[in-house]
């Protein structure tokens, strides 16, 4: 069937309703108008395949919050897209746990553009500015869109570099895209809402936190054909863009280093792993397609159902510390976090305060 985007007003209370995800509007989008869904009784909800839970939460919509946010981006001319929007990235739309709105500042064109996304430390070296530059700067020369984070280090050298001629460049944020965040960055924020786009998950206002920051790289590396690592260390947040990568069956391109420099250690892990050695842009231009039809992949979405999701078993409707659930699951803390962000994005655990609770 087609599709419709709906209103802003009802995109906002979907946003906002608590349990409410693209696959449950997949479905119900299949039998109705999703517009159609705020006419419907609680029995109707329920009976259009709405756990109980959601059907109260979507009939109790704050409809003041709704039209707060609804007032802020139209003064602010923030553009609002929802997950059946023309403008929708389609490659996004391939990856498990899809945002259902897209808050951006700038050229929508370009979230349709073949990508690479460039990563690394916050902390890098001046070469390793140098290098994330100049790789930016040649892959737009070829006619790639350079998608990066906004933070301090690799990700601004990556911005910088695609701004330096007339390259295009995509920076996806952990904040509000009206949040100059970090500070320093606010000059080089506005240049890429000018000649490039703002893209976040994140409703307008919103502060950085440090649990919106690994959500956001699910999107950097769902936007793009393969992901560049520059300089990182073993246990930096890069590798939560590079793990999605995989995931999402992206190229993973490393770019090595000094045995002596331990910013080289994740490019030589992900090497040893099996990424590819990059020493110039060309290395990178004869693994990647240009053509966007040609690079749909097909994502094979991890299941959260039954016995076979050891994480999920292991939080209970309490609270639940992070410890206690590697204990019981017999898994490294790494992967339990890993894991526990999946279960957070799809609405089966919730983060508080000292630990995670199980929601369904």
């Amino acid at each position: 069937m087609k599709y419709s985007s709906g209103k802003l007003t009802h995109w906002l209370a979907f946003y906002l309703c608590k349990g409410l995800g693209v696959k449950s509007l997949l479905a119900l989008a299949q039998k109705l108008p999703l517009d159609d869904l705020f006419e419907l009784t609680h029995e109707q909800l329920t009976g259009h395949g709405l756990s109980p839970q959601v059907a109260t939460n979507l009939l109790a919509t704050d409809w003041q919050q709704v039209d707060y946010y609804q007032q802020i981006i139209v003064n602010l001319q923030i553009t609002a897209i929802d997950y059946f929007d023309p403008h929708y990235p389609p490659l996004l739309k391939e990856i498990t746990s899809a945002p259902l709105l897209l808050f951006c500042r700038g050229n929508l064109e370009l979230l349709a553009s073949p990508q690479i996304a460039i990563v690394g430390s916050r902390n890098a070296t001046p070469i390793g500015l140098e290098i994330a530059a100049e790789f930016a700067h040649q892959l737009t020369v070829a006619g790639l869109t350079v998608t990066s984070g906004m933070a301090l280090g690799i990700d601004g050298a990556a911005h910088k570099g695609a701004l330096a001629g007339n390259g295009k460049t995509i920076a996806v944020l952990g904040t509000g895209v009206d949040v100059y965040y970090p500070k320093r960055h606010k000059l080089l924020t506005e240049q890429v809402s000018e000649r490039g786009v703002l893209v976040s998950e994140f409703l307008p206002g919103t502060a950085a936190s440090a649990n919106n920051f690994p959500r956001r790289n699910r999107i950097i590396s769902g936007l793009s054909l393969g992901v560049l690592i520059v300089e990182a260390e073993i246990k930096s947040g890069s590798l939560i863009t590079v793990r999605y990568a995989l995931e999402q069956n992206k190229d993973v391109f490393a770019v090595p280093g000094s045995i002596k420099n331990p910013l080289s250690e994740a490019s030589h892990f992900l090497i040893k792993q099996g990424a590819k050695l990059v020493e110039n842009v060309s290395d990178i231009l004869d693994e990647v397609s240009f053509l966007c039809k040609n690079s749909l992949y097909t994502i094979e979405e991890a299941t959260v159902d039954g016995p076979a999701c050891e994480i999920l078993n292991s939080v209970g409707f309490e609270i639940t510390a992070v410890d206690i659930i590697a204990q019981r699951s017999q898994w490294p803390i790494d992967k339990v976090q890993a894991r526990l962000l999946d279960l957070e994005l799809e609405d089966r655990v919730e983060r508080v305060l000292d630990g995670y609770i199980r929601v369904r």
